[in-house]
């Protein structure tokens, strides 16, 4: 683990979840009560990032095994860390991204095979950082999948898969969230969105006020 002097909170959940959303709306309230904040996402964020952001989002749905996208999404996530995110933290700045590495330990790691241990073995070769806060926006994964196909953008590949991979990762992300409970915060997300800004705002200052304490 990468010690730093700033906050790291992701936000993680299936296609279609809100998660985007409560991701930028935190971001306002918190550089509106004085936090310096940078907003970015997974994947992409940095130049580099987002060039490959194109090709693991984007086209057929066996455009790549699974083995390449782990280690397209690695690339990516390591130019992120080194042109965004490492250095805001060590700068003692709060960073917020829409997704980050659990999105990869299940949609490469567990979708089309077991590959979980070769995604955190990359993980701890090449990232060696682990969020201090993850939000996990929870929905039924039919109304999800819904919501994210209606957006009609080019970037559905893992859309594309079906309602059998969201049911998939959603109880991917509710066993991550009871496996590591002092970092996850799970979210009902078929509220209203301002319901549930609401209540990711309340967690979020009651954690930080819990960080600046400790």
């Amino acid at each position: 683990m990468t010690a730093h002097p700033g906050i790291f909170i992701t936000f993680e959940g299936i296609d279609g979840s809100g998660k985007s959303t409560q991701a930028r709306r935190l971001a306002e309230v918190l550089t509106g009560a004085g936090f310096d904040v940078v907003l970015t996402r997974e994947p992409g964020g940095s130049e580099g990032a987002e060039q490959i952001r194109s090709l693991v989002l984007e086209g057929d749905p066996d455009r790549w095994s699974p083995e390449t996208e782990i280690l397209l999404f690695t690339a990516a996530r390591r130019d992120h860390m080194e042109k965004r995110i490492w250095p805001a933290l060590k700068a003692g700045k709060i960073v917020i991204s829409d997704r980050f590495a659990d999105s990869t330990r299940l949609y490469q790691g567990l979708s089309r095979g077991d590959l979980r241990a070769q995604v955190d073995r990359l993980h701890e070769m090449m990232i060696g950082t682990e969020p201090d806060v993850t939000f996990v926006i929870d929905m039924d994964p039919g109304i999800g999948l819904a919501r994210a196909k209606s957006r009609q953008t080019s970037e559905e590949r893992f859309e594309d898969f079906g309602e059998d991979l969201q049911l998939k990762m959603r109880q991917g992300f509710l066993d991550l969230a009871r496996t590591h409970p002092d970092r996850f915060i799970v979210v009902n997300g078929t509220r209203s969105m301002d319901a549930v800004a609401e209540d990711v705002r309340a967690l979020a200052l009651d954690r930080l006020a819990q960080t600046a304490s400790g």
